[in-house]
């Protein structure tokens, strides 16, 4: 195993920004139901955490991931 590939043993940890870039994970988008004003709407995020956007319908925000050349993925 090459040095990046070790794991200490112990619990999981949370990933960074670091950690995601690693696994090539700007090509993602994630996809959250959320409820704001009592009003359902979809919150798109890069793979980072970062807001980048909101949609009124799922379809729209799946739609708007892909329109920016990015693979969508929903969260639960």
């Amino acid at each position: 195993m090459t040095e990046h590939t070790q794991r200490a043993a112990g619990p999981p940890r949370d990933m960074t920004v670091a950690d995601l870039a690693i696994w090539g994970m700007p090509d993602l988008a994630f996809v959250k139901r959320v409820t704001l004003d009592d009003q359902v709407g979809w919150s798109i995020h890069a793979a980072d955490g970062t807001h980048m956007g909101l949609a009124p319908t799922r379809d729209l925000a799946f739609a708007a991931v892909k329109q920016h050349d990015l693979e969508p993925v929903s969260v639960h």
